[in-house]
């Protein structure tokens, strides 16, 4: 098997009605490359046809290699796979929903021709997406870059191109909760970004909901800022500045105003609850980064595989059935 100038990397999670679609652009582009081309799909534990549709592929077309895992373990994981399989010397990163436009690889691929390691999309527009949408993706990535460690570009996804050598690095990396688009901008090297407006899914349902997007922000957050761990300190300074005014004040009054209303249950109940809540928004942060601890020193697999069609299996990666079709 020759080794592969570019690899393609798509996570799939029930993407049945866009997987020709998106094979079609894709070989479409592959052609008119200046070097071979492998196509990697990893299942992330699809219910519906998507794995039957990737074997036919696979069968029809050697460039296409397969990866499907024994159970859904998420977007971030399956892009991690996809990653520890590849061969190229460059490897680009997309998501199967047509979103991500295949026709903007060639520019990416010009990008690291000029010495670029890292080349990462930008939106300038998301087209037939909610306000709601907008707007939280909008908040969510300043927040991010402005308690972030690193710098992290804004209106940035997980469609980019890495060179090997950054792919090496973040393969290298032992953390098991990855946020890739984060982890990207860690390692460094020469990077740089391509504009594009982002279009609308080819077919079928979102699969990143709210909750999906709340908890891959959260994991970005933690993963990547210890900000939230000094927010808790500095709210339990402000709720211990807060008590010692209220110590002063009750003094006073009891002994120059002992007519006050704010004397009584109310001011103790609302104190009660205002402290109740410190602890508890502090407890959460620290929650956070305690349950990724535990998640490390379990030492489990990041992911199981059971069934892989086309590449070479690894010797770190945990096979529930190896099957090399």
């Amino acid at each position: 098997m020759t080794q592969p100038t570019y690899s393609i990397v798509i996570p799939i999670f029930n993407e049945e009605d866009n997987i020709h679609e998106m094979y079609r652009r894709l070989t479409g582009l592959m052609e008119q490359l200046d070097g071979s081309t492998e196509l990697i799909l990893v299942d992330d534990g699809s219910r519906d046809s998507s794995l039957s549709i990737i074997r036919e592929l696979q069968n029809f077309d050697n460039r296409v290699r397969y990866i499907s895992f024994a159970r859904n373990f998420g977007h971030q994981v399956a892009v991690t796979a996809g990653l520890n399989f590849v061969c190229g010397q460059a490897v680009v990163v997309m998501d199967a929903d047509l979103q991500d436009p295949p026709e903007l690889i060639s520019a990416m691929i010009d990008k690291w021709r000029q010495g670029y390691q890292v080349v990462y999309a930008q939106r300038t527009s998301r087209k037939k997406e909610t306000w709601l949408k907008r707007f939280t993706a909008y908040v969510f990535y300043r927040v991010l870059r402005s308690l972030a460690d690193v710098d992290i570009p804004a209106d940035t996804g997980d469609f980019c191109l890495m060179d090997r050598q950054v792919v090496d690095v973040l393969n290298a990396m032992p953390e098991r909760n990855r946020y890739i688009r984060g982890l990207r901008a860690w390692v460094g090297y020469r990077q740089t970004s391509v504009k594009f407006e982002r279009d609308p899914r080819f077919a079928g349902k979102e699969k990143y909901t709210f909750g999906k997007s709340w908890a891959l922000a959260i994991s970005g957050i933690v993963s990547l800022s210890r900000v939230p761990l000094r927010i808790a300190t500095y709210l339990g300074m402000l709720s211990a500045a807060v008590a010692l005014l209220m110590i002063f004040l009750m003094v006073y009054w009891r002994l120059f105003d002992r007519n006050t209303r704010l004397i009584g249950y109310t001011l103790i109940g609302v104190a009660l609850f205002f402290l109740g809540s410190v602890q508890l928004f502090c407890i959460g942060i620290l929650g956070e980064y305690i349950g990724r601890i535990y998640e490390e020193v379990k030492g489990r697999p990041i992911y199981t595989v059971k069934e892989i069609g086309g590449v070479v299996p690894k010797p770190t990666v945990s096979l529930h059935k190896s099957q090399m079709m």
